[in-house]
């Protein structure tokens, strides 16, 4: 039972990065109405930002531990930022009502230019990050084996509910909030109901970019490294997570993406890792298909 446990906490923070990563991307969709594959990259090069001015900091500037970390979430928000900006700008909306595949091209062209991006600076080596708030928390004590969270693990997963339910919350009470639905649902009578649709598609992806980026961060510092090859996985899982739940609502979609996380960290603890991707990929496409035939037998019953 201890062990189960300890599965179940550690699936609670990659229930949070899955959370804000899946919020963030339906922030978007009800917007573009497209695959993106660059939500996934956007993530990753916020985390490799954060290391890559944490350790310029800490090399050349000869700050601090907090003040070089500082400097890289600041680093990370900002250029994340920049390429949010640019992708609506530039990619989103000229290409909003073109082809679906163009999307997915230019977002995948945009994926390899952040790759080669994190390369260049890194110049092919990989930094680390000393350990942050690493103080573990015990939550229960049996025999031996103790049931423990890193004060960092506890401050991410705080940060994930806030952010959410702040978010949540601005959709649900604010203009923009109203407006993004009414977009989301038929952006032609929004217009003609005086809403400036670019706007709020601006304003779309630089806030569901900006959920990318603080999933980037957390996992950054918590790990204290960041992969491209790992921004392309969590993007794919989170893909197939909210077309298998919710393309419309972010809430929804979030806790959908936070039951997968801790399902995927069960599996981990009882089952060969290697295999792990692999399984929850081909459930979600499992689930994905069922979900949609199912849909398309209900719509083509006669009324």
């Amino acid at each position: 039972m201890p062990y189960f446990f300890q599965q179940l906490l550690n699936g609670l923070h990659s229930a949070a990065l899955y959370a804000l990563l899946a919020f963030g991307y339906v922030l978007i969709n009800g917007m573009l109405k497209r695959t993106n594959l660059a939500h996934g990259p956007v993530f990753a090069f916020a985390g490799q930002t954060l290391i890559f001015a944490a350790v310029f900091g800490w090399n050349v500037l000869w700050l601090t531990l907090p003040a070089a970390v500082a400097l890289g979430v600041f680093a990370a928000f900002a250029y994340s930022a920049l390429v949010a900006t640019i992708l609506s700008r530039s990619v989103f909306l000229p290409l909003a009502k073109s082809t679906p595949n163009a999307i997915v091209v230019a977002t995948l062209g945009l994926a390899l230019v952040l790759m080669e991006l994190a390369r260049i600076a890194a110049d092919t080596r990989d930094f680390w990050l000393a350990p942050v708030l690493a103080t573990p928390i015990v939550f229960w004590s049996h025999g031996g084996f103790q049931v423990t969270l890193t004060l960092m693990q506890l401050v991410n997963c705080a940060l994930a509910v806030v952010a959410i339910a702040a978010a949540a919350l601005t959709l649900a009470h604010s203009s923009f909030g109203r407006h993004w639905r009414a977009v989301s649902d038929d952006p032609g009578a929004a217009a003609l109901c005086g809403v400036d649709t670019a706007d709020v598609f601006r304003w779309s992806v630089l806030a569901g970019s900006m959920f990318a980026a603080l999933a980037g961060v957390m996992a950054a510092l918590y790990y204290g490294n960041m992969s491209f090859g790992t921004g392309m996985v969590f993007g794919l899982k989170v893909l197939f997570v909210t077309a298998a739940g919710s393309y419309r609502d972010p809430v929804r979609a979030a806790v959908g993406a936070a039951l997968f996380g801790v399902a995927e960290s069960l599996w981990a603890g009882y089952f060969l890792i290697e295999w792990r991707d692999a399984w929850m990929l081909g459930f979600l496409v499992a689930l994905l298909v069922l979900t949609r035939t199912g849909e398309e037998t209900h719509d083509r019953q006669p009324r």
